[in-house]
């Protein structure tokens, strides 16, 4: 038998050696990211849309993917993987997100836009959430999936992935489809509304129900027309403000019914301690926004710090990534995402129309 002769002070030494280190890794790796971001953006620009569609998180991902097979070449892994906080940046990062979320914007944004946003999240999401039921997919990845495609996409997806604590492999799958699938929409939805013979505020809001990204629903907007940009934008937030409201319920709903479905029968003590207190903070901090507690010089601020947080959890997700993990998801998600968008897609169109076509 071996006797261990390493004193608790040296094992604790080491441990923060090696998270110190790790954490100088992640943050090298977040401002590659950003600087890669900023070239493709470039590039885009450079091609007349406003917005990089590709956006950071899929960047993140991947330069995380790269990091985790140099480290795993290298056998330096398990040194830094105490640095890899990936859920605990992400939970950071939402509660920050608040402060962009005004339950004023709603408002401002015109009975028009308030009308589709509340169609287009409820239909969808219920309609995605049974496909994933019918497909078997489990609860988590349902959540995830069915708020990706009904709200805002990659935001919306990690605000679900947290409330109903998924696993970072269903986080990436579906970032993965969200951003994949959002690009060539942009690109083929403005010809189709001119096949269509859309006017531009029919387009617009087409656009902002339709597409998942907001900034591949601002580039859509962008190649159509000004009045089509603005009108995409102004949908597409009403959808963002939901975000708080299914993370809310979501939380709720998997703690007093999934749980209990498990044969768990939380009391209110219970349900205190599960329940998701970064779903409370995304709250309090987008009411402290409702009622102007922020200045607009600070909200700037912390949209920029938020954004910072989520590209470091992203270069975490790539970091863990288990390739025999997304293999086990199968295809059952993929024909769930793709049968969700088909049905978004012609359910925006005929709500649009109806919407700023008809009724305003």
């Amino acid at each position: 038998m071996t006797v261990s002769t390493r004193l608790p002070e040296e094992t604790q030494s080491r441990d923060w050696l090696r998270m110190l280190i790790g954490t100088l890794l992640l943050i090298g790796l977040t401002i590659m990211v950003a600087e890669i971001d900023r070239g493709i953006a470039n590039f885009f620009r450079g091609q007349g849309v406003a917005q990089n569609p590709l956006e950071y998180p899929l960047t993140a991902v991947v330069v995380g993917l790269v990091a985790n097979g140099v480290l795993r070449l290298t056998r330096t892994y398990t040194y830094v993987r105490p640095a890899v906080r990936t859920e605990l940046y992400l939970k950071i990062g939402l509660v920050i997100l608040g402060a962009r979320i005004s339950l004023g914007d709603l408002l401002a944004t015109g009975v028009g836009g308030l009308v589709q946003a509340l169609i287009m999240v409820g239909v969808v999401f219920f309609f995605t959430w049974w496909l994933g039921g019918r497909l078997k997919l489990p609860e988590t990845l349902r959540a995830v999936l069915a708020s990706a495609v009904s709200i805002c996409g990659v935001s919306a997806a990690i605000a679900a992935a947290g409330a109903v604590q998924a696993r970072k492999e269903e986080v990436t799958y579906i970032t993965t489809l969200v951003i994949l699938v959002a690009l060539p929409l942009m690109v083929l939805a403005p010809p189709m509304a001119t096949a269509l013979n859309l006017p531009q505020d029919v387009a617009g809001a087409w656009f902002g129900g339709n597409i998942d990204t907001t900034a591949a629903v601002v580039g859509a907007g962008t190649l159509y027309g000004a009045q089509a940009q603005q009108t995409a934008a102004v949908v597409k937030l009403s959808q963002n403000v939901l975000i708080g409201f299914v993370a809310f319920g979501l939380a709720l709903y998997f703690v007093t019914v999934v749980k209990r479905g498990e044969g768990e029968r939380p009391s209110a003590k219970i349900i205190w301690q599960r329940f998701p207190k970064f779903v409370l903070g995304f709250v309090l901090v987008s009411l402290l926004a409702s009622v102007g507690a922020f200045t607009p010089e600070l909200v700037r601020e912390m949209s920029s710090a938020y954004q910072w947080i989520f590209a470091l959890a992203f270069v975490c997700i790539g970091i863990d990534f288990s390739l025999h993990d997304l293999r086990s998801a199968g295809w059952r998600p993929l024909a769930v995402y793709l049968g969700a968008t088909v049905f978004n897609t012609l359910l925006a169109l005929g709500v649009a129309y109806v919407i700023f076509g008809v009724l305003f």
